[in-house]
């Protein structure tokens, strides 16, 4: 069973930026990239546990903060030579109110 949580609006995040987010026992992070689409992710990179909320955003990647290791929005996959691979989180935006949702 798929559930909608409201975690946050529009507004809250900047072109470029991010918010973290609790949600059950996992922290999420949500990046609002430069065409203003919404993604979410865990924010943990597999590498050594960097939060990825804190790294750049370049196109559709995060990249680590750590260790630089840049990590796809879209899939969760480290891009390589490095590897593994993050949680991505579905997101949906309800254009009227700005909500933005988180499907579990």
């Amino acid at each position: 069973m798929i559930t909608k949580i409201q975690v946050a609006r529009l507004d809250d995040i900047d072109r470029l930026g991010s918010r973290t987010v609790r949600v059950e026992d996992k922290e999420v992070a949500i990046f609002r990239l430069s065409d203003g689409s919404i993604h979410a992710i865990e924010n943990r990179c597999p590498h050594k546990g960097g939060k990825l909320s804190e790294g750049m955003v370049c196109g559709s990647a995060v990249h680590c903060p750590l260790h630089d290791w840049k990590i796809n929005l879209h899939s969760g996959r480290v891009q390589e030579p490095d590897h593994g691979e993050v949680t991505v989180y579905e997101t949906e935006v309800d254009e009227a109110t700005g909500a933005i949702y988180l499907s579990l």
